[in-house]
C-alpha cells in the first residue's frame, strides 16, 4: 500500500529527472551524427538496450524495487548536471546519464535476474557512448606518445642496430618514423577498456578483480600498440610501403586482434555475491510528497537556467598582423561564420582567416589550447569533406599533413603546426595541451596553410617558407 501511496511523488520525481535528461542526450545524440565527434556511441547504446532487454525478460528476486536509494542517485545526478551547465562542459552534464543508467538498472534490480548485469559496470560501459577518443587524445594523447614510442625502440633495437630514437620519433634505416597523435593507440585504448567495462557487466566481479584485470588489460593494450607501430617501422626499413592505407589498416587490426584475444581467454572474473537485504530507508510522510515533487521541479529549472561560466574560458590574447600578400597575391580576409564568433566571445581566443588567391592561411590564438586546438580534421569532417591523415614532417617545422576531399569534389592540402609564446613548436595538438597542462607554455597558436592538392611541390615550399617567414615563426 505504501509503494502505491508513493506511486505520485516518483512520477513527480521521475519528471524532474528526465528535464534535466533532455539536453545531455540531445548534444550526445547530436555528437553520433556529427562526423567531428568520430564517435561510436549510439552502437554502444544498441549493446545497452539489448542487454537491458533481455535482462528485464526475467523476473526479479522477490521484494520491492530500492525507489528511494534509486533516488538519491538521481540527486547526485542533478549535481553533476548542475555543475555541467556551469562550467560549460557538455560532457560533464553527459556523465549524469551514467548516473541515471546505474539508478535505473538499480531500481529495476537487474542484477537479480536469471540474466543478471552489473548496475555499476552498465554505468561504466555506458561513458562509451560519449565522445571520449577526441579527449583522451588531447588530454592524454602525448604521453601515450612517449610510451608507444619507448615500447617500440625496445622491440627493435635487437633487430635494428642503427635505430635512433628521440622521444616520440624513430629514424630507422633511414627512415624517419613518428609516433604522432593518430599512432598514439588512444583509440584501441577505448575498445580494450570499454570490451573490459562490457565483460563486467556480465560478469559482475568484485571490484578488486576487476581493477585489477583493468590494469593488466590497460597494459596489453599498451603493449598491442608498441607492436603495431614496431610493424610500421620494420616494413618501412625493409622498404615495404606500411602507411598504405590497405596495410596500414590491416597491421592495426592484427595487433589489436593480439591484444583482444589474451583478455578473451583469460579474464574470467568470478561474480561478486549479491546481497537482497533492503537498505532501510526512512519513507517521506505523505504530507510532503507535493512540497518535495515542486521543489525538486524548480530546482530542474534553475539548473537548466543556470549560468554558464566556463571554467576553461581563454584570457585575452591579440590577433597577430596577417601578411598584406604573398607570393604576389594579396590578401583577403575571410569572415568567421556565426557559430565560429559565438564560440570564441563565448570561450575567448581568437582566430583570423586570409586569403591569398587560392592560398589560404587560418590562424587560432588562445591560452586555452584544450578547449581552441585540435586537429584539422575536425572541422572538415564536420564540413563535410572526406580527410586523410598523410603523416608528419620536420622541415622547416614540425607539420601535420592533411589530404581534405570537399563535397564538390575538390582536393586541398591542409598543414597545420602549433606554436607557443616561447617559441616551442609542434605537429601534435597533444603535446601542445599536455605543455599547457604543465604550465611550461601557457599560450598557443595553430597555423594552418591550405594550398590545392595539385599545387607544385615547389609551389608549395615556397608558400610555406612565406607564410612562416611573414608570421615570424
Amino acid at each position: 500500500m505504501e509503494q502505491k501511496h508513493d506511486t505520485p511523488l516518483w512520477i513527480g520525481l521521475t519528471l524532474a529527472s528526465a528535464m534535466l535528461a533532455i539536453e545531455p542526450i540531445k548534444w550526445l545524440m547530436t555528437s553520433w551524427r556529427d562526423p567531428s565527434y568520430q564517435s561510436y556511441g549510439a552502437f554502444y547504446c544498441v549493446v545497452i538496450a539489448g542487454l537491458i532487454g533481455l535482462s528485464l525478460a526475467h523476473k526479479p528476486a522477490a521484494g520491492a524495487p530500492p525507489a528511494r536509494r534509486a533516488f538519491a542517485f538521481f540527486l547526485v545526478a542533478a549535481a553533476c548536471r548542475l555543475g555541467g551547465q556551469m562550467l560549460a562542459i557538455n560532457i560533464l552534464s553527459a556523465l549524469a546519464l551514467a548516473i541515471d543508467v546505474f539508478a535505473l538498472a538499480t531500481f529495476f534490480r537487474l542484477d537479480q535476474r536469471k540474466f543478471a548485469l552489473s548496475p555499476l559496470w552498465l554505468a561504466v560501459f555506458f561513458l562509451f557512448a560519449l565522445p571520449l577518443g577526441p579527449i583522451l587524445q588531447r588530454v592524454a594523447g602525448f604521453p601515450m606518445q612517449i610510451i608507444s614510442a619507448e615500447l617500440a625502440c625496445g622491440m627493435l633495437s635487437p633487430f635494428f642496430p642503427d635505430l635512433l630514437c628521440e622521444g616520440v620519433r624513430l629514424q630507422i634505416s633511414g627512415h624517419d618514423v613518428l609516433v604522432d597523435l593518430p599512432c598514439s593507440g588512444a583509440s584501441g585504448l577505448l575498445l580494450m577498456v570499454s570490451l573490459w567495462a562490457f565483460l563486467n557487466v556480465l560478469y559482475r566481479p568484485r571490484l578488486i578483480a576487476a581493477i585489477t584485470g583493468g590494469v593488466a588489460i590497460v597494459a596489453v593494450s599498451i603493449l598491442g600498440n608498441g607492436l603495431r607501430i614496431s610493424l610500421l617501422a620494420s616494413g618501412l626499413a625493409l622498404g615495404v610501403d606500411t602507411m598504405e592505407p590497405v596495410l596500414h589498416e590491416g597491421i592495426g587490426l592484427l595487433s589489436l586482434a593480439l591484444s583482444v584475444l589474451p583478455v578473451m581467454l583469460t579474464y574470467r572474473p568470478k561474480p561478486a555475491p549479491i546481497s537482497l537485504r533492503r537498505t532501510n530507508c526512512a519513507p517521506i510522510p505523505r504530507r510532503f510528497h507535493v512540497p518535495v515533487v515542486l521543489a525538486a521541479l524548480c530546482a530542474a529549472m534553475m539548473i537548466l537556467n543556470a549560468p554558464r561560466k566556463p571554467v576553461d574560458r581563454s584570457k585575452p590574447v591579440a590577433n597577430i598582423e596577417m601578411p598584406v600578400q604573398l607570393l604576389g597575391y594579396r590578401g583577403q580576409s575571410v569572415a568567421l561564420s556565426d557559430t565560429e564568433r559565438t564560440y570564441f566571445t563565448t570561450y575567448g581566443g581568437t582566430a583570423q582567416k586570409v586569403q591569398f588567391g587560392p592560398l589560404g592561411v587560418n590562424v587560432v590564438r588562445t591560452g586555452s589550447p584544450l578547449r581552441h586546438l585540435h586537429s584539422p580534421a575536425t572541422c572538415l569532417l564536420g564540413m563535410g569533406f572526406d580527410v586523410r591523415f598523410l603523416g608528419t614532417r620536420f622541415d622547416p617545422i614540425p607539420t601535420s599533413v592533411y589530404e581534405a576531399t570537399g563535397p564538390d569534389g575538390r582536393v586541398w592540402t591542409v598543414a597545420v603546426s602549433f606554436v607557443s609564446e616561447n617559441g616551442h613548436k609542434t605537429a601534435s595538438v597533444g603535446e601542445a595541451v599536455w605543455s599547457w597542462l604543465n604550465g611550461s607554455s601557457r599560450n598557443w597558436q595553430s597555423i594552418q596553410r591550405i594550398t590545392p592538392k595539385n599545387l607544385p611541390a615547389d609551389a608549395q615550399g615556397d608558400f610555406e617558407t612565406a607564410v612562416l617567414a611573414a608570421l615570424d615563426i
